[in-house]
């Protein structure tokens, strides 16, 4: 592994790290209030949902998005995961209801937000971690 790769890696287990510690939770009105904010913050205020909400049948996206209701879902697995993280991927969310996909447009809204690479990377050690092979508890192989 590079010394730049394992940085990366270091970064990513210590943010990981850090949202289990502080297992804070919000729920659905404060989402949407943060929502509200990242919009008129980041996209200002276009970017108007009608709901912003939790779900549990998320196992395979961080979010999703349906521009013709105005609705975002956010994985719960966000849940406990530093703010920064889940303040990406409600923007992301957020720019698909004013770009639907994921062209040259909708990405330049995303690089307002200043954390999008660190965020990306942080969901991306999260996936590649939950790939690892798990050891039984107590050995350290």
């Amino acid at each position: 592994m590079s010394e730049a790769e394992e940085q990366r890696w270091v970064t990513v287990m210590l943010d990981k790290l850090a949202a289990q510690e502080s297992k804070r939770r919000i729920g659905d009105t404060e989402l949407a209030e943060r929502a509200e904010r990242l919009s008129e913050q980041f996209f200002g205020g276009r970017a108007r949902p009608t709901s912003v909400r939790w779900v549990t049948n998320q196992n395979t996206r961080w979010g999703s998005c349906t521009p013709a209701e105005g609705s975002i879902r956010l994985s719960h697995r966000l849940q406990g995961m530093p703010e920064y993280v889940v303040d990406y991927v409600l923007l992301h969310e957020l720019a698909h209801l004013l770009v639907p996909g994921h062209g040259p447009r909708f990405w330049r809204l995303l690089e307002a937000y200043p954390r999008t690479e660190r965020a990306r990377g942080y969901l991306e050690g999260v996936v590649a971690a939950d790939r690892l092979p798990h050891l039984p508890a107590g050995r350290d192989e």
